[in-house]
């Protein structure tokens, strides 16, 4: 489902009908007021009543004239809340749920998480065309995109490798561009999902450092499906080598075992970007979660 498309339609629709109630109807319906309460002042002014029951009796034929039809009210009505939360998660903001396990320790199943979508420029909505260019993903930024093989599907993983980078997987170590990812081992990570510990260690990208977990019971060589760009790619049972193209970026997630990521489906067009992840703003699970994150 394209919410950004729902959210699109439903502006247009009731931003149509909102326009038509305030520059055609409204001001019908002023003018039927006016007329029907000079008429009503002009009947109360010739008979003996009395004045505390005229005003309620004029208040409420005023409201009943006034009042907004109920297709307007119900379509029109909702245009400013529409409007503003569709640029909002369009330009500004947009929230996502972790549905899975591949960005664990860095973010677990039921973070709530914000996106910022002017990181990497500002986009059109529902066409996702670049307009303003305001940076680029850099190594070490958690990024939500649209998977390649069907763009309805939102991913999040971690930017490894930029254009022009070549990657490197071997025996379970990252290295890009021939510079080995400093790594020291800490504690290790008590995964309740599967009842067991996997080893854990602090992973130095530039300036940014962060965890990941590797499982030394699973084998480094990757199965990878056909992908575009495959060509770039070389395999073997220590794991592979990638030239990431131009215009395209390669992703991984912090569970290093557990994800499929670029090394399964290939590269992340520049495209598909929505934008990046930075903040955990609920988890009903654990709210000690809450905060921001790298």
């Amino acid at each position: 489902m394209n919410f950004a498309l729902i959210l699109f339609v439903l502006s247009i629709v009731s931003g149509v009908v909102w326009a038509y109630d305030r520059w055609h109807l409204r001001g019908r319906r002023f003018a039927a007021a006016k007329s029907a309460l000079d008429e009503f002042d002009a009947r109360s002014r010739s008979a003996a009543v009395n004045p505390e029951a005229v005003t309620k009796e004029r208040s409420a034929l005023r409201d009943r004239l006034m009042r907004e039809p109920a297709w307007v009210e119900y379509t029109g009505g909702f245009f400013p809340v529409i409007i503003s939360v569709f640029l909002l998660r369009s330009f500004v903001v947009e929230p996502f749920r972790i549905p899975s396990g591949s960005m664990i320790p860095t973010l677990v199943v039921g973070d709530l998480i914000l996106v910022n979508k002017f990181s990497y420029g500002i986009r059109l909505p529902v066409l996702n065309t670049k307009v303003i260019d305001n940076g680029n993903p850099q190594r070490g930024d958690v990024m939500v995109f649209r998977y390649p093989k069907d763009p309805s599907v939102d991913y999040i993983k971690r930017v490894v490798g930029v254009p022009g980078d070549e990657v490197v997987y071997r025996d379970k170590r990252l290295t890009v561009n021939g510079v080995d990812y400093p790594t020291e081992r800490v504690d290790d990570y008590f995964d309740g999902d599967r009842v067991s510990y996997l080893q854990q260690y602090q992973e130095t990208v530039g300036s940014l450092t962060h965890r990941v977990l590797v499982d030394e019971r699973r084998p480094a060589e990757v199965n990878p499906e056909n992908f575009e760009g495959r060509e770039n790619c070389s395999y073997d049972v220590h794991g592979f080598r990638c030239k990431v193209p131009a215009g395209h970026y390669f992703m991984m997630g912090d569970n290093r075992d557990n994800s499929l990521d670029s090394r399964y489906w290939g590269f992340v067009p520049d495209a598909n970007i929505v934008g990046k992840a930075f903040f955990v703003w609920m988890n009903l699970s654990d709210l000690s979660r809450i905060g921001s994150f790298h």
